[in-house]
């Protein structure tokens, strides 16, 4: 007869799939709760001491780690001697395991979880089997999902037996399994000890959705979601309630929008495309806001990412819906504002908690060619008050606040960076642009006749030389914010005194590449 190993954590469906085991003319051996779950659906199994000779110890940690088990596992049919060694030791060869593991994942997610709850939800025993049954899949079937019990059942009752394809690719996805199921316990470890930069990264990631394809069209992609899914504002803990298929651009422009949206206070829209924002306003209210957003670049914003940091009304929707507009993100929508959005097919509405946005953040990760780069995201609080003034004119009160909405927005947007702008909203984006007074030229050009005394100016990044501050100063820009950190500051310092504005350094570069 047959031999089949089952314990599990996640008892979905697990009854028929028993029962059509034995069908088959496989024993089931089972241990402590899956053995009495199986018990109470009148399911015989044959209790996995009667396998090892030895009693379950150590509060369950040690139950399978057993030469009965993993000699039944190991062991190569088509080898005479292995052959040998087992019958001479008595070792049934083990047929099929099912086992899904402890619930690591499942209880350090729990509120309030402590340390060592966490380590007696790590198993051994689970993925000891899984790794033995998958090394030998030759000979053994290995299932860890759910999913795959119909597979298995109808080849059952096709063959009476599981495909060896079907068992090889079952024990890529076990290995994948204890692979990223040792991550999450290495990734909880590690921060408990405060490791920050371990000498090994091991990352986890669950497959959320294949794209319909790539940045471009020839090529192929996929959505991964964080395995624990603990960040609230982003992208893909979304709802998403009307409209097509998020594509693969689409995913990133709306993260980078997501990431300027989370700035602001008040009632704030973010217009952005092409992973650069076109247009930033503020209001006392959300269609006031809208209305300046809209404003600040009315022909970049044809088919861009709009985010929203409070609820959309009626009177605010009804604007957005002359437009084509490819997402729109907020944390909620009036009824009758929905209604009026959804009237287009393809615009996709998408629902986030915005409550959520001050929470911790996680490393960001980049691919590059043969590896990865990881850093903190660029979170860091600043004040205004910490900035310091190094021309002879101060900017005014209304100006220190306008310069610290253009330093948010230009935070955002692709280096070089220059973002012109009132208190209100963005006047002009220059983005992305290989030197600085390209950048600065494109931003006062979108600003044009919109410049007058409240007008300012924002660099991500220090001024080179002087032509900068002199472009913008002969355009009536009346203050500039900058990290400074040149070896030529004095001679934009000099530049701003000479037209008499003013210019603040923050002392903190923003670059975003």
């Amino acid at each position: 007869m047959r031999r089949a190993i089952v314990s599990v954590s996640d008892k979905a469906n697990l009854v028929p799939f028993v029962k059509k085991l034995i069908e088959h003319q496989f024993e089931i051996v089972s241990t402590g709760g899956t053995q009495k779950f199986l018990a109470q659906a009148g399911i015989k199994t044959t209790p996995v001491e009667d396998v090892t000779g030895f009693p379950e110890i150590l509060d369950g940690r040690v139950k399978t780690l057993n030469p009965f088990i993993h000699g039944g596992l190991l062991g190569r049919r088509e080898l005479p001697e292995h052959e040998r060694i087992m019958k001479k030791l008595g070792i049934h060869p083990i047929d099929l395991v099912c086992v899904n593991l402890y619930p690591f994942k499942e209880t350090i997610m729990k509120s309030g979880v402590t340390l060592a709850e966490a380590i007696e939800n790590i198993d051994i025993g689970g993925p000891s089997m899984l790794r033995s049954a998958a090394k030998n899949y030759q000979d053994v079937t290995v299932v860890v999902d759910t999913a795959d019990y119909q597979l298995i059942m109808d080849q059952l009752d096709q063959n009476d037996q599981v495909e060896l394809t079907t068992r090889a690719k079952l024990a890529a996805k076990a290995f994948r399994h204890t692979a990223a199921y040792d991550a999450l316990i290495a990734g909880y470890l590690s921060k408990q000890v405060g490791i920050e930069a371990p000498e090994k990264l091991s990352l986890t990631y669950e497959l959320e959705e294949t794209m319909r394809y790539g940045e471009n069209s020839h090529q192929r992609a996929w959505l991964y979601k964080d395995a624990l899914p603990v960040k609230k504002y982003s992208l893909t803990n979304a709802k998403q309630l009307h409209g097509k298929q998020l594509s693969y651009n689409n995913i990133k422009d709306a993260d980078a929008a997501l990431r300027l949206a989370r700035e602001f206070v008040q009632p704030t829209v973010v217009a952005l495309k092409h992973m650069s924002p076109c247009g930033v306003g503020q209001g006392k209210t959300l269609e006031e806001a809208w209305d300046r957003a809209y404003a600040a670049d009315p022909i970049s914003i044809f088919g861009g990412v709009i985010v929203l940091n409070r609820p959309v009304d009626l009177a605010t929707a009804a604007k957005m819906h002359k437009l084509f507009l490819e997402i729109i993100i907020a944390p909620d929508f009036a009824k009758d504002a929905y209604q009026v959005l959804a009237k287009k097919k393809n615009v996709r509405l998408l629902q986030l908690d915005f409550t959520a946005k001050d929470e911790p953040t996680e490393k960001e990760v980049i691919s590059v060619m043969g590896g990865l780069l990881v850093q903190d995201q660029d979170v860091l609080a600043e004040d205004p008050a910490d900035w310091q003034i190094v021309t002879k004119k101060a900017p005014t009160k209304d100006q220190l606040a306008n310069l610290f909405f253009a330093w948010k927005t230009v935070k955002h947007t692709k280096s070089n960076a220059i973002v012109v702008a009132n208190s209100q909203r963005t006047l002009g984006i220059g983005a992305g642009q290989p030197n600085r007074i390209d950048s600065t030229k494109i931003a006062i050009k979108h600003a044009a006749d919109q410049i007058n005394d409240q007008t300012v100016m924002a660099s991500d990044a220090f001024f080179p030389m002087d032509d900068c501050v002199q472009y913008a100063a002969e355009h009536g820009v009346k203050a500039i914010v900058q990290p400074g950190g040149s070896i030529r500051d004095q001679d934009s310092i000099e530049m701003a005194n000479k037209y008499g504005i003013a210019m603040v350094m923050t002392g903190i570069r923003h670059f975003r590449h």
